[in-house]
């Protein structure tokens, strides 16, 4: 299976702390083992397998740049967080790896090498967002490779024709998308589901909340959370959302074809967006709701990380800091020339010349000024009783605050087990 970048922020947390220990270890993929023309040890460097054209090339073409060691591309097809969670426990598995993560159990699980020396003097170029679920007991376990955002799209003639402006604020939004309907065009495009399935924390952010506090507790334990998800079964309601498109989310078909005059999508489609309509659309980050509010912008990175089993970690360390930190133009060409997405260097996405204006720099300064990243602690199971509930409040008309308080019930008992583990 081919897997997009995209899929990032549509699963992470699902992904996270599975501890699945798939049959794949050490499997034989037949991708074909490319070597690196330095000298030194050989070390392997894992890569899960990228949907957009000429990323492979791209990585085997840097490998073989490097000339401290040996780089073996492995391009692995598959279900690559099984595959690196069971080779992490044997000695055969990578060296260096990306990873969606690393997981809360391979940190506390001791897979991972301590990468936080290779932050001297740029740790505050990174952005802090994606940074901050790659650090745990104050150290850095991975370094945030690209970052993948999500936006709301929206066409200004439509909004023009309608009179009405761009939404800043959740009840904006609400009476916007109503605007914006009629017989022919939806004014709001959240998934097929209605939006449980992407929003995630995005509107608990957007009121100023989180999905867990600094000392490690539900973060949404408060009366403005009910109320700002009650408001989402108002878009259902008065028939605002388009549902049932012929592609999801994550694919710019409905809003570039005038199916919905707003659309929650990534920054991955932006391309297709602007040659399908030009300068006719705008980006905004998800509108803030309630006086403690703020615009909310998820971000997500897949991050090079150390097997702490390998037999070279110094040399392996090295070659990471090289790549992901030293090489800025190879981190911009990984960024920009086989998909869409924003370095993970601050000064880096600032200046790069195709995200420099428009809708794409807009893009930049949201998710520099305004992300937010799932965090480390969000168990698969608070996700899973998080996005229950949401799916209830939207269709269902559930109550918001029976539903809230349920999850803020089960989220604090995953916080304590996970927390536990690490005494």
């Amino acid at each position: 299976m081919t897997i997009s970048r995209r899929r990032l922020l549509a699963t992470s947390g699902s992904l996270a702390l599975t501890g699945a220990l798939a049959a794949a270890c050490g499997s034989n993929t037949g991708r074909g083992d490319d070597t690196s023309g330095g000298g030194g040890p050989t070390l392997q460097q894992w890569y899960h397998q990228y949907g957009e054209a000429g990323t492979e090339q791209a990585v085997r073409r840097y490998a073989a740049a490097y000339r401290k060691a040996t780089v073996k591309i492995q391009w692995r097809p598959g279900n690559y967080d099984q595959q690196t969670a069971a080779a992490l426990l044997t000695s055969s598995g990578p060296d260096v790896f990306e990873v969606n993560g690393p997981t809360l159990d391979q940190i506390q699980g001791g897979q991972v090498t301590d990468l936080t020396d290779l932050f001297d003097g740029v740790k505050d170029d990174f952005n802090q967002a994606v940074l901050a679920p790659k650090t745990y007991g104050g150290k850095i376990w991975g370094v945030p490779q690209t970052v993948d955002t999500q936006l709301l799209y929206y066409r200004k003639s439509l909004l023009k024709d309608a009179n009405v402006q761009p939404p800043r604020t959740l009840d904006e939004l609400v009476d916007t998308a109503k605007a914006l309907t009629d017989k022919k065009v939806k004014g709001l495009f959240l998934g097929n589901d209605g939006g449980a399935g992407v929003l995630g924390g995005t509107p608990l952010y957007a009121a100023g909340l989180s999905l867990v506090t600094e000392d490690g507790k539900a973060g949404f334990d408060d009366p403005a959370a009910a109320r700002t998800l009650a408001k989402f079964h108002r878009l259902y309601a008065d028939k605002s959302l388009l549902l049932g498109a012929p592609a999801d989310w994550s694919d710019p078909s409905a809003f570039v074809q005038g199916l919905t005059a707003m659309q929650w999508c990534g920054l991955w489609a932006l391309p297709a967006v602007k040659k399908a309509l030009g300068d006719d659309f705008g980006v905004l980050p998800f509108p803030e709701d309630g006086a403690a509010g703020k615009p909310s912008v998820p971000v997500g990175a897949y991050s090079s990380a150390v097997s702490a089993r390998s037999k070279h970690r110094v040399e392996a360390k090295a070659f990471a800091k090289w790549l992901w930190i030293d090489r800025t133009a190879y981190q911009e060409d990984f960024a920009l020339s086989y998909g869409f997405h924003i370095p993970a260097r601050i000064s880096l996405a600032k200046k790069a010349a195709k995200l420099r204006e428009g809708a794409a720099a807009d893009a930049v300064r949201y998710a520099t000024d305004s992300g937010w990243a799932q965090p480390l602690l969000w168990t698969p199971a608070c996700q899973v009783a998080y996005q229950d509930a949401l799916n209830r409040i939207i269709k269902d008309g559930a109550n918001p605050e029976t539903e809230v308080k349920a999850v803020v019930r089960k989220t604090n008992g995953e916080l304590q087990r996970v927390q536990k583990k690490k005494s």
